[in-house]
């Protein structure tokens, strides 16, 4: 293979390059905002050579405490002919111009600098900030020191200045310290200036020396595979940036305790790169549902999902099944979880009362407590015929297929029977069933016209100018191209049209269920990225529609409803509800029933 050189930008800042400015404030407090600095001192350095000093006593235009004077010596006197912060900040601006800054508690001594800026109204220059004290907490232990105050540092660092609240000596003895830091963190690797920033004794030297796994990476968008020694894929994902998203597994800002195991493990990161970041998402959950790696925990089981079906009987019923069939009969969903798809069945057993059995029917059975309750006709009985059963199963189909004006307007009438006899829970809990139900019903109904297309060629403008155009045909993503600025985009759509993969047809009738030639959750990628602001559909070889009655414009409704259950719950409690009627009461009324009208 061969070698790729990094380029400087690749390897970071080397340390030995940087020139840093370590600075310490005297002041007349603790707080910037209230308190006026005495005096500042700075000393600038790079690759261990003193580069020049910086020392001003401050005028803070106010008395100096008596116990501050005797902590640093500095009175009154001393600083009645020093000048004021308007000459003397400006001054320190310019010697620090263009180089890191470093204070030993840097968030007091950067504060008061940027508390000063503001007085003499001065932009700050964002420098660089690091903080001794943060990296003195990772690098030296009490076994060292008793703590990692200045004064104690700068013996166990051999400082040839000692510290003694003056601000110039003080940053002198900061500097001996930030070297004996830097010869530290050295051996363990870190010799750049974005290594360094991102120090933490969290990162595991071994996670460390992996950096190098990053090196031959691609600053592209795309998908990115860790593999372990056997070539077996530990854990993919996906980054506009390939390189640059990988590199941070191995410093501070990755913060998740099994991707160091996972590290530790990986012997090579593989990229693919993509053309879109649409691609990427869409390439990273079909490695996923390949590999199945061990690390990855979004996408593993994409394809154990669950639907609700309307089966074929007599009598028909509902069902939980895992499988899609070309049998002519209503399923929605899918369903994440037999949790949520049995809220969805025992909502329309609310308002539609199906049978709940699952023997066969024989006409002979004896008559079930459900059927005493009311919740069920009986049809196991002989007390309902097979033509007032039709009706409810057609209730039913109209809900699962895209009409679920007469669902909804059953559930207001429940709950409102509810609300009046004061069982608020019961009602809440109903309207959340009900909530799976039409996410179920929607899922499926906005899946349909996408999973049925035989091709849709859809495009936007892309960030960098030109247009990204993308070809689904059956749900499933055949291929994308972006068409560069200038160029002609109907040649890259044809383009495209005749290289995309070739994708079969579902099963005659199943799309509409979910039984697709991609998985679920592409398809719900893919139709996201459509329903994007800015997408126009350039070919379209199907249909395009939905229900204007259907499921979605019920959970529109229901949704904002069963958020701000929640919220006022949680804001009753705290202002004293202590009966649970009114817990329940507030649950229900102060979310706001379900409206009047179900929108299209």
């Amino acid at each position: 293979m061969q070698a790729i050189q990094a380029t400087f930008d690749d390897l970071g800042t080397r340390l030995a390059d940087v020139t840093f400015v370590v600075v310490d404030l005297e002041s007349t407090g603790g707080s910037p905002e209230q308190c006026g600095i005495t005096e500042i001192g700075a000393v600038k350095v790079r690759g261990g050579e003193v580069l020049g000093e910086f020392q001003t006593l401050v005028n803070p235009a106010e008395p100096i405490p008596a116990f501050i004077s005797v902590l640093t010596g500095i009175t009154d006197a001393m600083v009645a002919e020093a000048p004021r912060i308007d000459s003397a900040f400006p001054a320190f601006l310019e010697f620090a111009a263009g180089s890191v800054l470093v204070a030993h508690n840097a968030g007091f001594d950067i504060s008061f600098l940027k508390a000063a800026a503001a007085r003499t109204r001065t932009p700050w220059p964002g420098f660089d900030v690091l903080d001794t004290l943060t990296l003195a907490r990772h690098l030296v232990t009490r076994d060292e020191a008793p703590n990692h105050k200045l004064s104690s540092l700068a013996r166990v660092f051999a400082s040839r200045t000692t510290p003694d609240h003056r601000a110039l000596h003080d940053a002198r003895a900061t500097v001996d310290v930030l070297h004996g830091l830097i010869e530290r963190v050295g051996n363990l690797g870190v010799h750049t200036l974005e290594e360094l920033a991102s120090y933490t004794s969290r990162v595991s030297p071994v996670q460390r020396r992996k950096r190098f796994l990053a090196d031959a990476l691609p600053h592209s968008p795309g998908v990115y595979l860790f593999k372990d020694a056997d070539g077996r894929v530990l854990y993919v994902g996906t980054s506009r940036d390939i390189r640059s998203r990988v590199r941070t597994y191995f410093t501070a800002s990755e913060q998740r305790s099994r991707m160091a195991d996972m590290v530790r493990l990986a012997q090579s990161v593989t990229p693919v790169v993509c053309q879109t970041a649409l691609e990427a998402q869409v390439r990273e959950l079909r490695l996923i549902d390949e590999h199945k790696p061990r690390f990855n925990r979004r996408s593993k089981n994409a394809r154990r999902l669950l639907w609700v079906k309307l089966t074929s009987e007599r009598f028909p019923r509902l069902s939980i099944v895992r499988h899609v069939r070309e049998d002519g009969v209503h399923y929605i969903g899918p369903f994440r979880s037999r949790l949520n798809a049995q809220a969805a069945v025992d909502a329309v057993h609310e308002i539609v009362p199906l049978r709940q059995c699952t023997q066969r029917i024989t006409g002979k059975e004896s008559s079930c407590a459900l059927a005493e309750l009311g919740r069920c006709g009986s049809p196991c009985t002989g007390a309902q015929s097979p033509a007032d059963y039709a009706g409810l199963v057609a209730d039913c189909a109209a809900l699962f297929a895209g009409d679920a004006r007469v669902g909804g307007d059953k559930l207001r009438a429940r709950l409102e029977e509810l609300a009046a006899q004061e069982r608020f829970e019961d009602a809440a809990r109903i309207r959340d069933r009900f909530l799976h139900l039409v996410r179920g019903a929607a899922r499926s109904q906005r899946l349909a016209p996408l999973t049925s297309a035989r091709e849709v060629v859809a495009a936007r403008r892309h960030e960098t100018g030109g247009w990204e155009i993308v070809c689904i045909r059956y749900g499933r993503l055949a291929g994308t191209v972006v068409c560069p600025r200038g160029a002609d985009p109907m040649v890259h759509v044809e383009t495209l049209r005749a290289t995309a993969e070739v994708v079969l047809a579902p099963l005659v009738g199943a799309a509409a269920a979910g039984s697709t030639a991609a998985l679920v959750e592409e398809t719900e990628i893919l139709l996201r990225w459509l329903e994007t602001p800015g997408v126009r559909i350039v070919e379209l070889d199907g249909s395009w529609t939905c229900p204007v009655g259907g499921a979605g414009a019920l959970r529109h409704e229901l949704e904002p409803a069963v958020a701000a259950a929640h919220e006022v719950v949680g804001f009753d409690r705290d202002a004293g509800l202590e009966s649970p009627r009114a817990r329940s009461r507030a649950r229900f009324r102060g979310a706001g029933q379900p409206r009047d009208r179900v929108g299209a």
